[in-house]
């Protein structure tokens, strides 16, 4: 067994020296010499894995600050599932465009362990230091195509606002400080609660200014400007990563933050979150409609589908808090699949992600275009897929609840989504093939990613009693 003082870090360990072990790989690699480097990380995320699912029920807590309870836990495993399928996505396209390989896994990985600190912390401060730590790593993979004036652009605009977010989120956990004289999510909890029947402003002050720090970070309206620019000027694989990796930890913080400390003040910031899933539920959904770029298109997916984790986080009943758990796992697997897809297709010189790039593309790349396929269905909601139970699950929450509005608003806007996922169906499978259409060959390990990526999405979408009970009882460690 593992020292009991380390015991919560253990995943993290793995995956920090994983990320050293790159780096140093990078640094002995000969010119033209290749290592698999991608494989180092491989190991270092099974050894997260693995070290989680011997930590689980044991509720283990390394320096009073890192809680290994089964809800960080399972959000560690979402994340190990996607820097997994990151890395082997990313094999052919490290290569293919010239990518330092040594310093592009080190970042990955050095961002997921910013992810996993994030997903423990039951500390302000810590959850901050975790939010620095997976940013910074971002900041670098989203401009790593240094010659791209797009990627360039897009890691200003994200570093710009992202350090703007950071301030709001610093001086909100300065305001319950200043407060409650901790910043332990169990004693600010504590001191809240026997608060409850207060009328402090600055309760509320330090309330809306760490929502506004987790908004930006889930991309929720109106603090979502950055999303469709850092997304399209990205790698696209990065932008799948970004998409899902640095929304699981936002939200597993948000959650732990909101509905466990803040929960006796629910009253307060339900409603305002309320408005806030609405609006970006509406504005991903109807904008996404207009897009022709597949990467800005499923940007403000990302943005529709922040709506509806939101949902379960007003809900806030036994099943909007699993639902939420599910619906991160759900996404997951499916947005980075589809992301993953685009990665593959694009090339050095041209990334061919444009619409009418997927002409026909059945013609030439018929596994490709059914895992595409399998994809978008997903992300619409459609059964058998696992986005259907995803969705389900998120609006019978609200059902259950009471916000009858929300769940309306919610499945509207995931009707309207199913029109511009299918105009990437009807283009591949309707349409003919140009004459100057991109020609491309996927190795084996990005097709064996991807197939099982599609099959998860079958499985979790027949059968997903399993994963809904566990994330039932990881969720209940922490309320």
């Amino acid at each position: 067994m593992f020292n009991s003082v380390l015991d919560a870090i253990v995943p993290m360990l793995c995956v920090t020296l994983a990320a050293l072990a790159a780096m140093g790989a990078e640094a002995f690699r000969g010119r033209g010499e290749r290592m698999p480097i991608g494989g180092l990380g491989i190991v270092g995320l099974l050894g997260a894995g693995i070290s989680s699912a011997l930590l689980w029920n044991r509720n283990a807590s390394s320096f009073g600050v890192i809680v290994a309870d089964n809800f960080g836990l399972f959000v560690t495993l979402v994340l190990v599932v996607v820097g997994i399928l990151t890395i082997l996505f990313s094999s052919q396209v490290v290569e293919r465009d010239g990518l330092p390989a040594g310093e592009y896994y080190a970042l990955v990985l050095f961002a997921i362990a910013g992810m996993m600190m994030m997903a423990t912390a039951s500390d302000l401060l810590v959850i901050f230091i975790a939010l620095e730590v997976l940013s910074l790593a971002v900041y670098v993979l989203t401009g790593i195509r240094r010659e791209d004036p797009r990627a360039i652009e897009a890691a200003f605009k994200y570093f710009l606002l992202g350090a703007f977010s950071s301030a709001f989120f610093l001086y909100g956990i300065a305001f319950t400080f200043g407060l409650t004289g901790t910043t332990h999510l169990d004693r600010i909890g504590s001191y809240l609660a026997a608060q409850s029947l207060s009328d402090n402003p600055l309760i509320l002050v330090a309330l809306g200014l760490l929502l506004v720090g987790f908004s930006f970070k889930i991309s929720a309206v109106p603090f979502h400007m950055w999303t469709p620019d850092a997304y399209e000027g990205a790698p696209a694989i990065v932008t799948g990563f970004m998409s899902t990796g640095v929304k699981a930890a936002a939200f597993a913080a948000f959650a732990r933050v909101f509905l466990s400390a803040f929960e006796p003040f629910s009253a307060d910031w339900a409603p305002v979150v309320w408005w806030i899933a609405a609006a970006t539920m509406i504005l991903g959904t109807v904008v996404g409609v207009a897009q022709t770029n597949l990467k800005r298109m499923l940007a403000y997916s990302s943005i529709a589908h922040g709506g509806y984790l939101l949902v379960g986080l007003v809900a806030a009943n036994q099943v909007g808090k699993a639902a939420i758990l599910f619906y991160l796992l759900a996404y997951a697997v499916t947005n980075l699949s589809a992301f993953g897809v685009i990665a593959l297709l694009g090339s050095r010189d041209k990334p061919n992600d444009e619409l009418r790039d997927y002409a026909g593309l059945w013609q030439t790349r018929p596994a490709l275009s059914a895992l595409m396929t399998v994809c978008l269905l997903s992300l619409g909601g459609l059964p058998p897929t696992v986005g259907f139970i995803g969705k389900w699950y998120i609006f019978s929450a609200a059902v259950g609840a009471g916000y009858y509005g929300l769940a309306i608003i919610g499945v509207l806007t995931s009707v309207i989504s199913v029109f511009f996922y299918l105009r990437v169906v009807v283009m591949m499978y309707m349409q003919d093939r140009g004459a100057d259409a991109p020609v491309v060959q996927i190795n084996a390990v990005s097709m064996a990613a991807l197939t099982v990526a599609i099959v998860a999405i079958f499985y979790l979408g027949i059968l997903p009693t399993r994963v809904l009970d566990l994330a039932t009882q990881s969720i209940s460690t922490i309320f």
